[in-house]
């Protein structure tokens, strides 16, 4: 089983992951409150600005500070430290 880093020390498991999109639009922020709503929200974010949503196929939905792009690049093998974990 492949476990990505989504940052601070936080992992999921890859073969869970449906989707990693940016908060910014108004329906991933209704999926958003809705998941809170429901307890299957996951807060991995340790208090820094939400970067990422991840979606994961057991309907729960995971806030991460780091950007889509470098979650992407860390599931398809690419292990760059990104400026946020360095602090």
């Amino acid at each position: 089983m492949k476990l990505i880093n989504i940052g601070f020390g936080s992992l999921i498991a890859a073969h869970r992951l449906l989707a990693v999109v940016a908060p910014d639009s108004a329906p991933i922020k209704r999926v958003i409150q809705e998941a809170r709503d429901r307890g299957m929200l996951i807060d991995a974010s340790y208090g820094r600005k939400t970067k990422a949503v991840i979606l994961m196929d057991t309907d729960h939905v995971i806030l991460s500070a780091l950007p889509p792009e470098t979650i992407r690049g860390r599931w398809s093998g690419d292990e760059t430290e990104s400026e946020e974990e360095k602090e």
